[in-house]
């Protein structure tokens, strides 16, 4: 793909996020994937998207930065919301958060194979026991 069209690809894939339209991922990641280091199936990554969500109803992605190099992708953005579930062991209190996420992925046939994805949870704690 050529820089402008991965970065629409992209764009689209993070307008699916923040709508949570996660029956539509068959698009953007492969029916089998590595997230994180680990093999699966596009279906463990939107579970993983959908439990995020039910927890946190109007979490939302910002696109901050996007690279590309050749087959792989690298972005920073920031993630907010505001848990309305019990969420890494803090019961809901309407606090909300905001951290950056930094994130690694490699594409295949426009699709994501690899998904790697790194955001501070300690942070999040923090802001949400303040």
């Amino acid at each position: 793909m050529a820089d402008t069209n991965v970065r629409a690809w992209y764009d689209r894939y993070v307008a699916a996020l923040n709508a949570h339209e996660f029956d539509g991922m068959d698009e953007f990641i492969n029916d089998t994937v590595m997230p994180n280091g680990e093999m699966g199936r596009r279906e463990d990554v939107t579970n993983v998207q959908k439990h995020d969500v039910d927890a946190r109803p109007d979490l939302h992605w910002e696109l901050k930065e996007i690279l590309f190099d050749a087959d792989r992708i690298a972005i920073r953005a920031i993630n907010s919301g505001t848990p309305t579930k019990e969420w890494l062991g803090v019961q809901p209190s309407g606090t909300s958060f905001e951290i950056v996420e930094y994130a690694i992925s490699k594409v295949s046939a426009g699709r994501f194979v690899q998904m790697t994805a790194l955001h501070d949870s300690a942070d999040m704690l923090r802001q949400l026991t303040a």
